[in-house]
């Protein structure tokens, strides 16, 4: 069970790019959410699976000897759930620029990303991802904002 949670239902478990394939399942998990629940279920979902998440890592790391082994995806679904919550919009078009926002954020570790990720444990592992779910939804919100303005004036 630990297993199937930690590996998204074991998308982590794919060969090439784990953490891409868990955001996608993310992604279309937290899409089906949103048809039935609100973002604010959505968010608090995200923190739910965050803390759970953290013990469970801690759990596994000292079971196997290993700190963020790639095919832990739940990090990158609970990012990818944070991100969605924060939208201003979750059409499809906005979803799919959160993902790639997302990807970018989660891939590059620019600024305080990559210094989270050094944390130990399980809160090393999810902090990174949520962080860039927090930046991937504010740039896609940024990028939303700038829409409508545009259609305002046009």
């Amino acid at each position: 069970m630990r297993r199937c949670f930690l590996t998204g239902c074991y998308t982590g478990l794919i060969p090439k790019a784990p953490g891409t394939w868990g955001s996608l399942f993310g992604l279309a998990v937290g899409a089906l959410l949103l048809h039935f629940l609100p973002q604010s279920s959505l968010f608090l979902l995200a923190i739910l699976i965050t803390i759970v998440a953290i013990k469970e890592i801690n759990i596994y790391e000292a079971a196997t000897n290993t700190h963020d082994a790639s095919y832990i995806v739940i990090d990158e679904i609970a990012g990818m759930w944070l991100a969605m919550a924060i939208l201003p919009n979750t059409a499809p078009l906005w979803l799919i620029l959160a993902f790639v926002f997302f990807r970018f954020y989660d891939i590059s570790k620019i600024s305080y990303i990559g210094k989270l990720e050094k944390l130990p444990g399980g809160l090393g592992v999810m902090a990174d991802d949520l962080l860039a779910g927090v930046l991937a939804g504010l740039s896609t919100g940024v990028l939303y904002a700038g829409y409508t303005m545009l259609q305002t004036y046009l």
